[in-house]
Parts: structure tokens; C-alpha cells; sequence
């Protein structure tokens, strides 16, 4: 059992905070929706039968509401939320009943606090996770381009990407030439194009001969004429 009088429960949200509190001595119940403002929430909580003692859960939500509460002499529990006896039959969750039952755990002092971290602890704490999260993207990214260039036949060096293993192949900014483009068949018209002729291109020649010439056609007069084709 708890020493306060009045024990209140808070399911604190992002838009919201539901509040419920116990009074121990009459049985009264006190419920209301208030906006997440600290401020609303201490104005709140100041008109309850006194002493007063809150907890919340754990949760995105961080510490602030636990530092407010503590600068205004009102003394708060940030709870565990895999520490709570919740009702195994209990099938329907709704914030007023976790409010509820916020209330009536610390008022039998059944609430598993967890320690609160100190502002500088806090800030460091938030940094290493934001760093460790820009470090699982970074994976992600290399992992995206090095499967585009396996896709696309080209590989990297020793299997892993960086500013030097940009290759033209995935369209880096590093690349140094262009991607080769697979050869082509001439057509017969190209082939046969004059611009062609005698330009000593020994890849055209070796891969696609040139068509041979019909013989020509000779008359009885003994003129000849080159055939058409």
C-alpha cells in the first residue's frame, strides 16, 4: 500500500494523456482526457485530494512528463510494461482501462519501476540509437546497389561498395567511361553502303563479311554490264 492518498494512473499518448485516480480513503474515482501538455496535466492532478501519487507507462513518449511531474513535488513511477499483472481473461483494451488499472496497481504497490535515465544520459543514449539506425540503412543501401549489380552483371570489387568500387556498369557518378553496348548486326543495306567501303574496319569485316558481287552479264554485242541485285 502506498502512503498518498489519491493514486493516479496516466496512459500517456502522443495527442492524449487518459488519467484515472483512486481515492483510497472515500472510493471515488476521478476520469478525464487531457491534452499532452505537462502543464494541463499538473493543473489536473493539483485539484485531487492530497498527497498524490502517479505512474505511467514506459513508451515513446520519453521522460518529460516524469521530470515535470518530479519538479512540482508530485511524486511519479515510470512503470515496466512486461512487469504488469494484466487480467488474463481481459480481452478488450481500451486506455481507460489501462489507466484504471495503473491506478489500482500502485495503489496496492504493485508497480515494477524502471530507472530514469538522466538528461545527459538521455542524449547519449538517443544518439547511439540514431547512429546504430543510419548505420542499418547504410547496410540496406549497399546491399540494394551491390543485388542491382549482380542483376546487371557487373561486380564489385572483393564484394564490397564504396567511393573506389563505384563502377560504371550501376551508373556511379565515379565512373570513368560508359557502359559497352553489346554489338549489333549490320543490315545488308549498311553493308552495302558506300560510306562503308574501304574504311579498313577489320571488326566489321572479320564478324560480318561483306556480300560478294554477282559476275557480270555480257552480251553478244560484248559489252557487259555489272548485274543488279
Amino acid at each position: 500500500m502506498i502512503s498518498e492518498r489519491t493514486s493516479v494512473g496516466l496512459d500517456v499518448h502522443a495527442r492524449s494523456v487518459v488519467a484515472t485516480g483512486l481515492d483510497s480513503k472515500t472510493g471515488e474515482v476521478f476520469k478525464t482526457t487531457l491534452v499532452p501538455a505537462h502543464e494541463a496535466v499538473i493543473d489536473w492532478l493539483r485539484g485531487l485530494p492530497g498527497p498524490i501519487a502517479t505512474t505511467y507507462e514506459a513508451g515513446p513518449t520519453g521522460f518529460g512528463l516524469y521530470r515535470a511531474l518530479t519538479a512540482a513535488g508530485i511524486r511519479c513511477e515510470v512503470a515496466a510494461p512486461s512487469k504488469l499483472n494484466r487480467p488474463s481473461g481481459e480481452r478488450v483494451k481500451t486506455d481507460a482501462k489501462d489507466a484504471l488499472l495503473l491506478a489500482q496497481l500502485l495503489q496496492v504497490g504493485q508497480i515494477t519501476s524502471v530507472r530514469v535515465p538522466t538528461v545527459t544520459e538521455e542524449a547519449a543514449r538517443d544518439l547511439v540509437r540514431a547512429r546504430e539506425d543510419v548505420r542499418g540503412d547504410l547496410l540496406r543501401a549497399r546491399h540494394r546497389v551491390s543485388n542491382c549489380c549482380c542483376a546487371m552483371g557487373t561486380s564489385t570489387t572483393a564484394g564490397k561498395l564504396g567511393r573506389a568500387h563505384t563502377t560504371h556498369g550501376c551508373g556511379g557518378s565515379g565512373s570513368t567511361s560508359p557502359a559497352p553496348s553489346p554489338p549489333t548486326k549490320p543490315t545488308s543495306k549498311q553493308l552495302s553502303s558506300p560510306s562503308l567501303a574501304g574504311t579498313g574496319s577489320t571488326t566489321l569485316s572479320r564478324r560480318w563479311p561483306p556480300i560478294p558481287s554477282s559476275p557480270p552479264l555480257c552480251t553478244s554485242s560484248g559489252a557487259c554490264e555489272a548485274s543488279r541485285p
